[in-house]
């Protein structure tokens, strides 16, 4: 029996453009569930670490209608976003190990001076916010936050977004 030759993996622009709008919803998903049902808390960081992957959802599934060329450009377009949310993931780290101060104003805890305690019940927030540079951890006694998690996942997933849209389309 004569050795096949070996094939690079042969993956349409649809089928990637389905898998990114998949991972990115499931992404989303997970996110979603851990606060719901986990009893998680976003801090405002987190809330900005999701807009790439809803971007993400609607360009893999441009992808996964257009033709070739405009389904390369979406991948390509969908690797820079989800490249944009690893940059947010690895603000959200840092900002977690205290090597810089967040860019948001709203993770900062709320500071009061002077004033009656009724004037200092009046400035607090309606809606209590929790402090980006307190990691949350989704599994218990594994040390990697979930800032990290998605540091990690958005790269691999630019990763593959650069591969989908780098490579020639297939029949």
């Amino acid at each position: 029996m004569a050795a096949m030759p070996a094939r690079p993996l042969a993956v349409s622009y649809r089928t990637c453009g389905l898998v990114a709008a998949l991972a990115a919803a499931a992404a989303l998903a997970i996110a979603q569930g851990s606060e719901r049902w986990g009893g998680l808390v976003p801090c405002a960081l987190c809330l900005v670490e999701r807009w790439p992957y809803r971007i993400a959802v609607v360009l893999g599934l441009a992808a996964a209608m257009l033709p070739p060329k405009p389904a390369r450009a979406a991948l390509a377009l969908l690797a820079l976003t989800v490249f944009a949310g690893a940059v947010v993931a690895a603000t959200h780290v840092g900002v977690e190990f205290h090597w810089w101060k967040s860019p948001l104003p709203e993770c900062a805890a709320p500071t009061f001076s002077g004033g009656s305690i009724a004037e200092r019940l009046a400035h607090m927030p309606a809606v209590p916010a929790k402090p980006c540079d307190d990691p949350t951890y989704f599994i218990p006694g594994l040390p990697l936050s979930i800032a990290e998690a998605n540091l990690l996942f958005a790269t691999v997933f630019t990763l593959a977004a650069i591969w989908a849209s780098l490579r020639r389309p297939q029949p």
